[in-house]
């Protein structure tokens, strides 16, 4: 039921980026690839969030459902951080002439990339369950400190070639109502889609 939701929703928000969303001043047409750079990397922090929260909940409680559910959360993260840096590397390309300028956010984005690629690298070079969920625990915990540093603390400190976000720095939306309703439609799907993912991935591995 939750595939077939997400499905209808996935078409609907394809449609409405294709045909409904207007072009953006200053961006025109290339405002679309927004409506998946946006989204992938809104569930990317809550993927890592939740990867965290489970993560204590294992040490807490040693329960093996947790940790599956943190390290399934924590790769999902780490695919739709990548996802966010293809994006934006694909509309600096289009905007700026270079896939990579080493902008603020485009440089904290690869370092969170770095932080969990290490954290799966980490986990897969273990063994042994008990030691390698405990380890891992603990690293996703530390490492969840590091995402609103690198999200949304230090590329506010640096000049930034990034378009202005959604929430302007005078606390407002700066955005049409068909194109934030098309965000909002976005964002949901992408979550649902992390949730759906989430399931099947964790009780795959539960059962490891």
């Amino acid at each position: 039921m939750l595939g077939l939701c997400i499905a209808v929703l996935t078409v609907v928000v394809l449609g409405a980026v294709c045909f409904a969303v207007p072009p953006a001043e200053g961006l025109g047409e290339l405002v679309r690839i927004a409506f998946l750079h946006i989204p992938a990397a809104w569930v990317s922090v809550i993927a890592f969030f939740m990867s965290a929260w489970w993560a204590a909940s294992y040490l807490r409680k040693g329960e093996i459902r947790d940790d599956a559910r943190s390290f399934s959360s924590a790769r999902l993260g780490f695919i739709f951080t990548l996802l966010a840096a293809v994006s934006g590397a694909v509309f600096s390309k289009l905007t700026w002439g270079a896939y990579w300028n080493w902008d603020p956010r485009q440089t904290t984005i690869l370092v969170l990339l770095l932080i969990y690629g290490a954290y799966l690298t980490l986990r897969s070079a273990m063994e042994e369950h008990a030691r390698r969920a405990r380890v891992s625990a603990v690293y996703s915990l530390f490492s969840f400190l590091t995402v609103p540093f690198l999200v949304f603390i230090v590329p506010r400190l640096y000049f930034s070639l990034h378009p202005t976000p959604v929430l302007n720095g005078s606390g407002s939306v700066d955005m049409e109502p068909v194109m934030l309703l098309t965000l909002f439609a976005a964002v949901a799907d992408a979550t649902l889609i992390y949730v759906w993912l989430l399931l099947k991935s964790s009780r795959k591995e539960e059962k490891i």
